[in-house]
Parts: C-alpha cells; structure tokens; sequence
C-alpha cells in the first residue's frame, strides 16, 4: 500500500524572519505505522507536521506522500488522504454548527447527502458529541472543542492520521476514550504530543526532534529508556516509567 508512504527528504523550512524550523530532515514511514513526533517547545514537531499536507511547504527538500511527491498539482488528493488534526481546535471549527463542521470535508468530496449524514453521526458517536451536534464551535468548552476537531478528521477516513496535541484540553475519560480510538484506526498515525504516556500507550516508534534536527528515531521503548538522550533534548520518561518517589525514596547520602 505504497500510498499510505511518508517520506521527508532533507526537509529544511525557514521562517520568513530567517529563523529555522527544521533542518535537514530525513524520515520514512510506512503503512500501519504508529510514530510519534516528541520534543520540547519550540523544537519544530508542528512545523513538520504542516508540510504532510502542505500547509507549508519546504525551503528546500522534499515531501512524498504515497507515489507522488507533494506538489501545488497533487496538493488535493494528498488532502483527501492525509488528515490533518491541528494544535488549536479554532483552526478547524468554522462553520455555524459542529454539524457544518464535521460534514464540511466529506461534502467536499462529492459525497452523496445520505453518505455524509452517515460519517457525521458516526464521527460523533465516536467521539462522544452526537448531543453538540447543533452546537455552535463558541459555545464549546476547550476539550469539547478538542473532540469536535478530531470528528472532523474521523469522517473524512483518512488514510493517514496527523494529529498535533490531540490530548491537549481532554479529561480523562475523554483522554482514554481517545487512545481507544486510535488504537482502532489500523492505518497510519503520525502524533505530536508532550503527552509521553499517551506514546508509550499507541506508539511503537518515536521521533525526538531538537531545535530543528532530528536527534533520534527509533522503537519508542528504546528511546524512552535512554535517560541521556532524554536530559539532552529537555525531555522526561513518561509518568508509567518513572519511580515513584514514596514507593521508592531516593537514597540519602
């Protein structure tokens, strides 16, 4: 299923200010993957994520998605297959209801009314929200919202899912009701998240990414084991790692 490949080639993008958001960026990933994109703020995770479908586009470099590279030409069909879950839900809430919202992708396509209907409902249903359904985006609470962004990803049914912070703003049971969701969607999954425990839960490979570069990629237990690398890229092991400090005090000198 070559068209579920990711491929970034020397990627390098620079700010109109000069400041540089990545920096010769090499990564590959195939269908089925599910890679996580981890970094302190300011490293550069959403700034590669916004070249996936060409929300920006590379200073130098290049992007592929599945056989064609992404192109002002290939720009629509790559959108039809990468779906993009943006950091602030606002950037993807638009429309008058969450309805509109959700039905704007799959109407977009061509879609038959009666098939759109269906991908709205279940879109929702999975995301726990058919009772916003008539609700307009500002009435939403922060993590509602956050649901709501991630329907609109879900009835497009994508063939690759970018999601930048999609923990950010959920409760916990929203927050697990989320994993269990992505644990389902058997395609790719690309994830930028300061969440590391969500990682460790859906993530078999992760990415750290460093003022720019890209500092390591590999399986994502390994990578959280390596206490070194995290220090070095302002980063911790996920919560599930680490000791607890009543169960196991730290020995006094």
């Amino acid at each position: 299923m070559s068209h579920h490949i990711v491929e970034l080639k020397n990627l390098t993008y620079v700010y109109p200010d000069g400041t540089t958001g990545i920096c010769d960026a090499s990564v590959r990933i195939t269908h089925g993957e599910s890679v996580a994109i981890i970094g302190p703020n300011g490293a550069g995770k959403s700034t590669l994520l916004l070249h996936l479908n060409g929300f920006l586009w590379p200073s130098s470099g290049s992007v592929r998605i599945g056989d064609a590279p992404l192109t002002k030409e290939t720009i629509r069909d790559v959108r039809r297959t990468v779906g993009m879950v943006f950091q602030d839900p606002d950037d993807q809430l638009f429309m008058p209801t969450i309805h509109d919202d959700v039905a704007f992708g799959p109407y977009n396509l061509g879609l038959p009314n009666e098939e759109v209907e269906e991908r709205v409902n279940s879109a929702l249903s999975r995301m726990g929200i058919m009772h916003l359904k008539d609700k307009p985006p500002y009435r939403l609470s922060a993590g509602e919202k956050r649901r709501a962004a991630i329907a609109t990803v879900l009835s497009m049914m994508p063939d690759i899912l970018v999601m930048d912070e999609p923990s950010t703003g959920l409760d916990p049971f929203g927050r697990r009701q989320l994993i269990g969701i992505l644990k389902e969607f058997t395609h790719t999954k690309i994830i930028a998240t300061h969440d590391l425990d969500l990682v460790a839960d859906l993530c078999e490979r992760a990415i750290i990414i460093h003022d720019g570069r890209i500092k390591a990629d590999g399986p994502t237990a390994d990578i959280f084991r390596d206490e070194a690398l995290l220090h070095e890229c302002g980063l911790e092991k996920p919560f599930s790692m680490q000791s607890c400090p009543i169960c196991s005090p730290v020995p006094k000198p």
